[in-house]
């Protein structure tokens, strides 16, 4: 069982920072492990905005909060599991352990640590995106395109491999990719058009139709398109301080930094593991359990020094 130290801290064997798809997935696999964990969430998962969660083996169609807040009842269920809904801000090595601090001050010792607290997104700065974030403004063609399929399909420039975004979402539907002030070379737009990809090059104005469905773009140019969804590869940062308090080694990615691990999930900081969207791209919420998995038989095994 969880218990407190002469200190009056609380001690664990695992903490766990993030309680969404890989947090609680690592968490399930520890727990039936009969370790003592502590899961510590603020219940802002970084798929919050969409209605439904596609491609999740037994939970099609299902939406992320439903999926999440089953998975955390049965997770709770487990004796070992002590559940802190608050904000980690700070991992602190100590020794051989490691001293989590929550944001009321309050602090947790354990043995090993498993960060799973996600990516947060930066969307382009266009009136009429932001709201219809994962609604009618999407990231992935696998876990949305189908409910889009065959309708007016639009991806936004951002980097260059956003005509290799386009040319994938035109397995869907008619494509236009937006470059929205972008230049793109002849080659590369030729090649698109050969694969049916239409190519814009004004600046999009702003995002148009009733509630979180979209309808049209208006361009500067003052002429509308119809578009039905767009699809958008957004910048992504880290979304707690602790990689960089702990020094993890990172790498850079065109979406942003992810942490850095080896196939067992640890980060190069021993001890440290990383699950989900900030260890790996691409991202899905499949993987992200699938990674929770991984780094709790990992770190099982190294509780019993395996």
């Amino acid at each position: 069982m969880t218990e407190l130290n002469a200190a009056g801290t609380t001690e664990h064997d695992v903490v766990v920072v993030g309680g969404a798809f890989a947090g609680l997935s690592a968490a399930t696999y520890l727990a039936r492990a009969r370790r003592t964990v502590c899961v510590m969430d603020t219940r802002r998962p970084r798929n919050r905005f969409a209605d439904a969660a596609h491609g999740v083996l037994g939970f099609d169609g299902t939406a992320p909060v439903d999926i999440l807040a089953r998975a955390r009842t049965q997770v709770a269920a487990y004796p070992t599991v002590r559940w802190r809904e608050r904000e980690a801000v700070r991992v602190e090595p100590q020794g051989d352990r490691f001293a989590v601090t929550l944001d009321d001050g309050e602090v947790h010792m354990a043995r090993k640590v498993v960060l799973a607290f996600g990516l947060r997104d930066e969307l382009p700065d266009i009136p009429g995106l932001p709201e219809r974030w994962g609604h009618s403004v999407l990231h992935c063609p696998y876990c949305h395109g189908f409910e889009f399929a065959d309708r007016e399909l639009g991806v936004l420039y951002r980097m260059p491999s956003s005509a290799h975004h386009a040319r994938l979402v035109a397995e869907w539907g008619p494509v236009t990719l937006y470059l929205n002030g972008a230049t793109l070379d002849a080659q590369l737009r030729n090649e698109l058009t050969a694969h049916g990809v239409s190519v814009v090059a004004e600046h999009l104005v702003s995002l148009e139709g009733p509630g979180q469905t979209l309808t049209h773009v208006e361009l500067a140019n003052g002429t509308q398109r119809r578009l039905e969804a767009l699809y958008v590869a957004p910048e992504s940062c880290l979304a707690s301080p602790i990689a960089a308090q702990l020094g993890v080694a990172l790498d850079h990615t065109p979406l942003g930094p992810i942490i850095r691990t080896d196939a067992h999930k640890q980060t190069s900081v021993p001890g440290v593991y990383a699950a989900g969207d900030i260890a790996r791209a691409p991202h899905s919420v499949s993987w992200a359990v699938a990674d929770g998995v991984t780094a709790a038989t990992a770190v099982h095994r190294a509780l019993i020094g395996m």
